[in-house]
């Protein structure tokens, strides 16, 4: 048994832990903040609302399944799914609303509706993004990126031009569909890769196979529920968790870490991994002459956007809001342009629009309702409190105008977050809320290491190595990171023996 350490406990940090625990090790988990969770940490206030502060989207079921499996678990045993109907709500300019029905061949009915011939096109589109998300979501995510060798594989070969790598999303779309309005569509998933469609692999159209195929899920009692479910998981595999506990220093001699400093105390490890921040873990917790990447190379690197967040509790109910609305009412490309090309607050932005309490009575008042509004951005802006406040009254005019009445009087509970909670808080690089950018240059081998190279037992999962931003690639970055480490200790074993 060796004793293994994991720097936070978001969904990485928790995945990573659980499956070392699983392999015999005795596993110390440190988390800075109060509860578990990370970004999928909940907000309770004292007059009956809980807020979801991150994720709210629950796509990708089988990856829940996958994980919660291995360890002899079902989801149905942990929390309660519902199927949203519909989807989710896309509001396009003069207030067109577009309801995404879960059911396929209403969908089908919908497209063709809005573009003759595109029922046809969707069904060819979803052909081809159901096998990227076979082969992408049970063979190419799990792989941990260190090697071309990785890849040799026959199989993916042969496979390769269909994968479309090397292909614009955007491109893709539009070889399919020319109506605007099922182009938003179909190029709004791309949003949660932290890229513009044109710069994002076509590849990535898999998303719109688990988002349009597989459905759109809701836990009962929010993600916090699945927060829960896998700090069960972890301690069930001997974790001991300890909260508001940051780590203050990764102390390392010749070619290994030795131990940890958490709260002024020295803590021997046989290996670490970090489910931290990677930039904030290299350039603060390492000495410089064992960080994998300078200044420069982050410098350099797309981040996903940061994002203004709005939790909302309203003192009557909101009938006209299904749970998820997309507020497409305005340019996604120039919005797109003032996040990743000429970093800007935006001129006319996009949002989103969260009603958790529409299908959840747990989070709300009787009588009221829960929002939680969300704008993307730039990361490394300023967002001082005017700032803040000027684009909410933007947002909440846009969502009455659509509702078609004033919410903005009953207004009970409003907290914001932005770009410097982000960074106070996870400690996050430039205050990105969803890691590191899905393009071309930035996937597979091409992303930060899961390795340290000059430490042989310091480990790195989360959103900015493999396989990337989102909650099912950080489950499963958990498990490739606590697979390396597992190998390495058997590995050190073996030299010792010899």
């Amino acid at each position: 048994m060796s004793k293994i350490a994991i720097i936070g406990a978001g969904f990485s940090g928790l995945s990573a832990a659980s499956y070392l625990g699983a392999a015999g090790h005795e596993v110390h988990l440190f988390e800075k903040n109060s509860s578990a969770g990370g970004r999928a940490r909940q907000l309770k206030t004292s007059g009956g609302y809980t807020f979801d502060m991150g994720p709210s989207w629950y796509w990708m079921p089988d990856v829940f399944e996958k994980f919660f499996g291995d360890f002899g678990y079902k989801v149905q045993d942990l929390y309660k799914l519902d199927l949203l109907d519909p989807s989710f709500e896309v509001v396009f300019p003069q207030n067109e609303k577009l309801s995404i029905l879960e059911n396929y061949d209403q969908l089908r009915e919908l497209f063709e509706s809005i573009e003759v011939g595109s029922a046809a096109k969707l069904d060819k589109f979803m052909e081809e993004a159901q096998y990227k998300y076979e082969q992408g979501m049970e063979r190419l995510v799990y792989m941990p990126g260190i090697s071309l060798t990785e890849f040799v594989d026959l199989d993916l070969i042969k496979g390769a031009m269909r994968l479309q790598v090397f292909s614009s999303f955007s491109k893709h779309v539009r070889k399919y569909f020319k109506d605007p309005k099922l182009i938003a569509l179909m190029e709004f998933p791309v949003l949660f890769l932290g890229a513009m469609p044109q710069d994002t692999p076509a590849l990535y159209s898999l998303m719109n196979y688990a988002g349009l195929k597989l459905g759109t899920w809701y836990p009962q009692g929010g993600f916090g529920s699945v927060i829960k479910a896998m700090v069960k998981v972890a301690k069930a595999q001997g974790v001991q968790i300890y909260l508001d506990a940051p780590v203050e220093q990764i102390i390392a001699t010749d070619k290994s870490v030795k131990s940890l400093k958490v709260h002024g105390e020295e803590i021997e490890f046989d290996a670490v991994v970090a489910a931290a921040d990677y930039h904030h873990v290299e350039e603060k917790l390492l000495q410089k002459e064992h960080q994998n990447y300078s200044e420069k190379y982050w410098e350099n690197k797309t981040f996903a956007p940061s994002c203004l967040i709005y939790y909302l509790g309203v003192s009557e109910r909101i009938p006209e809001l299904e749970h998820h609305t997309l507020f497409f009412d305005e340019d996604l490309f120039e919005h797109s342009v003032e996040i990743y090309k000429e970093p800007n607050w935006p001129k006319k932005p996009l949002f989103y629009v969260c009603c958790p309490s529409r299908t959840d009575d747990t989070v709300a008042p009787e009588g009221h309702e829960n929002l939680f509004l969300l704008m993307p951005l730039a990361p490394g802006l300023k967002d001082e409190e005017p700032t803040r406040e000027k684009f909410f009254q933007i947002m909440i005019k846009r969502l009455e105008k659509q509702i078609g009445r004033k919410i903005s009087g009953k207004i009970d509970y409003k907290e914001s977050y932005c770009v410097s909670d982000f960074i106070e808080d996870y400690n996050s690089y430039k205050g990105n809320a969803y890691g590191l950018a899905n393009t071309l240059q930035q996937t597979a081998i091409l992303k930060p290491k899961i390795r340290n190279k000059k430490l042989r037992n310091l480990f790195y999962t989360g959103q900015l190595t493999v396989p990337g931003p989102g909650v099912p690639p950080s489950l499963i970055s958990g498990k490739i990171a606590a697979e390396q480490v597992i190998k390495e200790l058997k590995k050190k074993k073996y030299e010792v023996t010899v």
